[in-house]
């Protein structure tokens, strides 16, 4: 079945009677047991719920995974993750990488004994192993720089090693990426963003593959119980928003991308933007790598402007794009990784990164490409 009819018509478990075309919202926190010891399934909401295994399904589908765990956010599905590795235990991750995720790691995990090391390919991922690294964690694209991992070269190192590859998927959807095919054991998504797109409600997911990951027990059995354990399950109504969500995805993501190529060509022929970052574009050094491992280059561009005004300019002037954090919605949204996602990087961090007070993230949505185009024009002709 072809993945926009997946994403249409979801998984193919039914849960009433009543010929509903859209999964129902369960809104119970506990089920009823037929009897002494015997159960419908679904016996407590922090265990399961039927909307939200609807969605799990469904997701599980679009990956080409085993198992889905859907949380309450992306970063609780991180949290949840993390659980799996014990004190001195070592992880490798993308040096460039969303300011949640390293604040966590850093602030968390490093106070719980997880030691972690940052590279930017894969050569540095390999140099980077010990004796003790369980897990490699990369993003690809990397947010907010537009860097872009090999999966595939990331896998061998990972399988050559017995460790855990994890990727987050999140700009790219299983639209456009299915990390699953190229190696990879447990997939990350965010799923507030584009599995949603509609800027209207929060989840997380991980989705995992368990006959190829290098562990003595079970991912997705030992996922489900850090997830019933820690409690944070996403509800029967955020469940049924992410699975309405769902139903455009394709359509979305195909309009994310025509938009961005546009908006980032546009953005290239700017003499007050003095660099563009779009795996889109062919002189992204990372072009190859990215036709090679994905269908599409998704919405996201990030660009630097040539000084600080200008950016202060473009975010207080934008009148069609929204100044506001996340991403993947309807709306075109701009954020200031300086001072929203990468604001708890220390500066040396963020100025190593080139995360810095010119850099602007652009999260393209489905307006007409010309009305972004023109809103951006007219921000960036306010600089005095």
């Amino acid at each position: 079945m072809d993945i926009s009819t997946i994403c249409v018509h979801g998984c193919k478990k039914k849960y009433d009677t009543t010929g509903a075309v859209s999964v129902p919202i369960f809104a119970s926190s506990t089920f009823a047991h037929p009897g002494v010891g015997q159960s419908t399934g679904f016996d407590y909401s922090r265990s399961q719920n039927p909307t939200k295994e609807h969605l799990e399904h469904t997701i599980t589908a679009l990956e080409g995974g085993d198992d889905t765990i859907a949380f309450s956010s992306g970063m609780a599905a991180v949290s949840a993750l993390m659980e799996l590795f014990s004190p001195g235990d070592h992880i490798v991750a993308s040096y460039d990488l969303y300011g949640g995720t390293f604040r966590l790691f850093s602030h968390i995990s490093e106070k719980n004994g997880i030691k972690f090391s940052y590279a930017a390919s894969t050569e540095e991922i390999s140099a980077k192993i010990s004796p003790n690294t369980k897990a490699v964690f990369i993003e690809t694209p990397t947010n907010p720089m537009m860097n872009v991992v090999d999966i595939a070269a990331a896998a061998k190192v990972t399988q050559s090693k017995n460790l855990l590859l994890i990727v987050d998927n999140t700009f790219l959807t299983p639209i456009f990426q299915r990390p699953l095919s190229l190696g990879a054991n447990i997939i990350l998504h965010s799923g507030t963003k584009y599995l949603g797109g509609h800027n209207d409600a929060l989840s997380g997911m991980l989705t995992v593959k368990d006959d190829t990951a290098p562990c003595d027990y079970v991912l997705s059995e030992r996922l489900r119980f850090i997830a019933k354990t820690t409690g944070a399950c996403l509800s029967p109504f955020d469940s049924f928003l992410i699975t309405r969500g769902l139903k455009t995805l394709a359509i979305r993501m195909e309009r994310h991308n025509k938009n961005a190529l546009e908006i980032a060509d546009w953005l290239t022929k700017q003499k007050k933007i003095t660099k563009v970052y779009y795996i889109g574009l062919r002189n992204h050094p990372d072009y190859a790598v990215s036709c090679r491992q994905a269908s599409g280059f998704g919405g996201m561009i990030s660009f630097s402007v040539d000084n600080e005004q200008t950016a202060v300019s473009i975010l207080e002037n934008v009148k069609l794009i929204k100044y506001a954090e996340s991403l993947g919605g309807t709306e075109s949204l701009i954020t200031y990784p300086l001072l929203q996602t990468h604001a708890d990087l220390p500066q040396h961090e963020r100025e190593a990164r080139g995360i810095n007070a010119c850099l602007l993230r652009l999260s393209v949505g489905l307006e007409d490409s010309a009305d972004i185009t023109a809103d951006l024009k007219q921000a960036i002709e306010r600089v005095k």
